[in-house]
């Protein structure tokens, strides 16, 4: 098989990520939001001159923009410890990532590029995984590294770390909760070592100093999907992580495979219930590679932001209060599709979306998959 290929983007400079950094970091910008800023205003740095005031039309009087100095500490600190900010958009950006809804703009990166570029498959599973279990994730990820695959994984416990172990000689990407420098759990800071110095690579969206928090572990978990091609569960309990993953690739439209084992086992649970849901069995590698090869040469199309820079392609959208109102009232608890919000008030899509992103902004309402939105009581 032949290697994953680069994007084709141009690298920011360094006045734009430094912009980029500050945008992503400053108050409720995430990415979604991150990506309708930039594009409506041109740049990040001019979509940071307008924050302040965006939230301010959204109800709230002031919003904590991450500054320059903060940034450029943060970049520092990423220095330090050997690791790089990488943009969506850029060459080495993991492609079939940058085809998901709402992809990270910036990914904080350890290690080298070509495991980023290479098509890529999951393995995750059980943290308090059996030695069959365990024993079955090295096979598997044996087998599909030895073919020419990145292997992805979490870094926790059991199954993820048996699988980073047993794709060393082949590549394998550990996606981390918290900051780059603060590694989950502890007890495997040795096993990244190992990753890094066989050419593997540690990534992060979160900002250098966080400690990771029972709900950034989904977030990591949706880009664990979202840069492979399938996501592998070898053992998982009926709730556990390992399906949010295997959600996470459905809604991405990643394959699903899943190892069966005994119903008496209640580290097999989830695996079976994926089974019982159409998810692809799994007995050995040569199952997961017949799988994947069809798709390794087709790679989504990236979701893109318009930097660098070229300027807005309309004027910006204006509003009034009473089309605030119109949108405010349109929404609610419930998950709504922007484009039904649209047709529901008859503003243009670029009038709801400025006043959607002044909501956000203000704190008022969340973003969910699929392009729909709820409103914060």
């Amino acid at each position: 098989m032949t290697g994953g290929r680069a994007g084709s983007g141009v690298r920011l400079t360094d006045a734009q990520r430094l912009a980029w950094l500050r945008l992503i970091r400053s108050e409720n910008v995430g990415p979604a939001t991150f990506r309708q800023l930039v594009n409506h205003f041109g740049s990040a740095g001019e979509a940071l001159e307008a924050l302040p005031e965006l939230a301010r039309r959204g109800g709230r009087s002031r919003i904590r923009v991450a500054s320059v100095a903060e940034a450029e500490a943060e970049l520092a600190l990423a220095h330090r410890v050997g690791a790089r900010f990488v943009a969506l958009g850029e060459p080495d950006y993991p492609a079939d990532l940058a085809a998901i809804d709402a992809p990270p703009p910036l990914l904080a990166v350890r290690g080298g590029s070509q495991v980023l570029i290479d098509p890529a498959v999951a393995i995750v599973g059980s943290r308090n995984a059996s030695s069959a279990g365990r024993t079955m994730a090295e096979r598997l990820a044996r087998g599909v590294s030895a073919a020419g695959f990145t292997i992805v994984s979490g870094l926790a416990r059991g199954i993820d770390g048996a699988a980073h172990a047993a794709s060393l000689a082949g590549g394998t990407v550990a996606v981390l909760a918290g900051g780059l420098d603060h590694i989950y759990p502890p007890e495997n800071e040795p096993l990244l070592a190992q990753i890094l110095d066989a050419g593997g690579v540690a990534i992060s969206e979160m900002p250098f100093g966080w400690a990771p928090r029972a709900h950034d572990f989904p977030r990591r978990n949706r880009l664990i999907s979202g840069m492979s091609l399938a996501v592998v569960v070898v053992e998982a309990a009926a709730r556990s992580g390992s399906l949010h993953t295997a959600r996470f690739a459905a809604e991405q439209g990643r394959e699903v495979l899943a190892v069966p084992g005994s119903p008496l086992d209640p580290r097999a649970e989830g695996c079976n219930l994926l089974l019982r849901d159409g998810a692809t069995l799994i007995r050995h590698a040569d199952d997961v590679l017949e799988a994947v090869l069809p798709l390794a040469g087709r790679r989504g199309d990236p979701k893109a932001i318009e930097e660098p820079p070229s300027p807005p392609q309309e004027a910006p959208a204006m509003v009034d209060d009473d089309a605030r109102r119109r949108v405010i009232e349109a929404l609610g608890p419930t998950p709504t599709p922007i484009d039904e919000i649209v047709r529901h008030v008859g503003l243009t899509a670029s009038q709801v979306l400025i006043i959607l992103l002044e909501l956000e902004l203000a704190g008022r309402t969340e973003r969910h998959g699929g392009g729909r939105v709820s409103l914060l009581y």
